[in-house]
């Protein structure tokens, strides 16, 4: 089965790869999972707008991730507003490594890649403020503090 990769696959591929797997792999791992599709003419023009995409979230090497640090440390005051459960500060549902990245974005600071966030304990549940952790690269790590207010 002939797939193009949408995502970072160990010991398969980078995304906008056109790999040849085996039916099953795909079929019932690859494809429900969005991490492929199949490889057709209109999926091969869309492989471009996978590249480009990526590349604009990739980090570019040591001083790009200076930049980056010096951008997300230099951001006053990144919060979150999310839904409580009353007024113990415990939260509806969790704060993800997404709505962080989002946080940091609506803050004005760069696009980062959920994936490099390090979240105390997988998930925040609950109010306060919270240490994060952004691998930018692997001698750059960012560090800051998210404000996570109930509304």
């Amino acid at each position: 089965m002939k797939l193009i990769l949408t995502a970072d696959v160990d010991n398969l591929g980078a995304p906008g790869d056109t790999v040849e797997v085996k039916d099953g792999y795909g079929r019932n791992y690859l494809l429900p999972r969005g991490l492929a599709i199949v490889a057709t003419r209109g999926a091969e023009k869309q492989v471009e707008g996978i590249r480009r995409a990526q590349e604009a979230r990739a980090v570019r090497g040591l001083d790009h991730a200076k930049e980056l640090k010096d951008a997300i440390e230099g951001l006053e005051n990144i919060s979150l507003s999310v839904k409580t459960a009353g007024d113990s500060g415990k939260l509806f549902g969790s704060v993800t490594a997404a709505d962080v990245a989002g946080a940091i974005k609506a803050a004005g600071g760069p696009v980062v890649d959920k994936r490099n966030l390090e979240l105390p304990k997988a998930h925040i549940k609950a109010t306060g403020k919270h240490a994060i952790v952004v691998n930018l690269h692997p001698d750059v790590v960012a560090k800051f503090h998210l404000n996570v207010v109930g509304a």
